[in-house]
């Protein structure tokens, strides 16, 4: 894509709906909150969302991604799991993917 065409009138109102329907998403989220009796109930709810979300995200990597991904996502989290630490985590996932694509294991 040339500098030049990011400036089309289409594709800056594409980007400007997207804003928009990201602001107002959240936006709205906070004006929901307001009316929502916050019980212990829900609180625990609200605290395990990010799992949630992140798991949902990298479920179908996982499915579709054969060997070298799931060996990688599992060694993330039992790092995480052991060390509590999402950095070391995500470095020896990292790890663990380069030398299982370095030795071709699972292609």
């Amino acid at each position: 894509m040339a500098m030049s065409e990011w400036a089309r009138p289409d594709v800056v109102l594409a980007i400007s709906v997207m804003v928009a329907v990201t602001v107002a998403s959240r936006l709205g989220g906070f004006w929901l909150m307001r009316y929502v009796t916050v019980t212990p109930r829900v609180q625990r709810m609200l605290n395990a969302l990010p799992g949630s979300i992140i798991l949902a995200a990298i479920a179908p990597v996982i499915v579709n991604g054969g060997t070298v991904v799931i060996l990688a996502i599992g060694a993330a989290v039992a790092m995480a799991l052991l060390l509590r630490n999402d950095f070391i985590a995500v470095v020896a996932g990292m790890v663990v993917a380069a030398i299982a694509r370095f030795f071709d294991f699972g292609m």
